[in-house]
């Protein structure tokens, strides 16, 4: 795949507590924040973005890392570690996300917020979505702690780096942020998504079942068999809705896509 313009987004910047990032935006309707896995906003990160907006949603893409529409495996397998490298480590440093800590929420996740409200107010619609991704995957519940958002999505959420028991068993969400949301749960009918294959060692099956402990049904896990990951890949199975996609009717992984937005759909958009 070829890198992505991603002309079709406008470019803005947004402010929050006195830090600005690039966003890309496209569509109408309810906002969905997609919150890229590293290296950044890939170009399937950006067709994930894009069937977003097919169901009548604005697609909202916060550049946090990376190169926007940059492809990471264009350049071949050295190439491709160099870019993930130059992304990763800057980002595994950066005090705005917690990566080793258990039982803290990561500090941009401030900015998320409030990006998810100002888009909340700009697009309209009952609420905001938002998806995060593997290295991001636990940002869209801890944002889940204001009211503007309705439909998170938890794909492959690896943070805390699942090294020790502990780790596993946690996620990069604060014991008071994880009150607010199983509050909402049972107060709203808060359902949170996540998405996982099974053998997927960056996400561990005892960050899932932490989960179903603290929110009960209110958290619906999709665990899908690592065989129904795209064999074209150049990874272990890990990323459900871009990488390890099959977009083919029939496909686990397709059947995984849509159930995200489909949540989406039936959270945001009028019957």
């Amino acid at each position: 795949m070829a890198d992505d313009s991603l002309a079709d987004f406008e470019m803005k910047d947004f402010t929050h507590d006195g830090r600005t990032r690039t966003v890309y935006r496209a569509g109408t309707g309810p906002a969905v924040i997609v919150i890229a896995e590293l290296p950044g906003i890939t170009p399937k990160v950006a067709t994930f973005a894009r069937r977003v907006i097919d169901i009548g949603c604005t697609a909202v893409m916060p550049h946090l890392f990376g190169v926007p529409g940059k492809d990471p495996l264009a350049a071949g397998r050295l190439g491709s570690l160099r870019y993930g490298l130059s992304s990763a480590v800057p980002a595994c440093v950066s005090r705005e996300f917690t990566v080793w800590a258990t039982s803290r929420t990561s500090p941009v996740v401030s900015w998320l917020r409030a990006l998810a409200a100002d888009e909340h107010a700009r697009c309209g619609g009952p609420g905001v979505g938002a998806i995060g991704m593997c290295f991001t995957g636990g940002f869209a519940l801890a944002m889940a702690t204001h009211p503007s958002l309705i439909a998170p999505v938890l794909a492959e959420p690896s943070l805390p780096f699942p090294f020790t028991k502990a780790r596993k068993r946690a996620i990069d969400c604060s014991a008071a942020d994880l009150d607010v949301v199983r509050g909402r749960c049972a107060a709203e009918g808060l359902q949170v998504l996540g998405l996982r294959f099974r053998g997927d060692t960056l996400s561990p099956a005892e960050r899932f079942q932490f989960l179903r402990e603290q929110l009960g049904d209110a958290f619906v896990a999709i665990d899908l068999d690592d065989s129904s990951a795209n064999p074209e890949a150049r990874m272990k199975p890990h990323s459900v809705v871009t990488e390890h996609l099959i977009d083919e009717p029939g496909q686990p992984t397709r059947a995984a896509l849509d159930q995200v937005l489909e949540l989406f759909r039936t959270r945001l958009l009028p019957a």
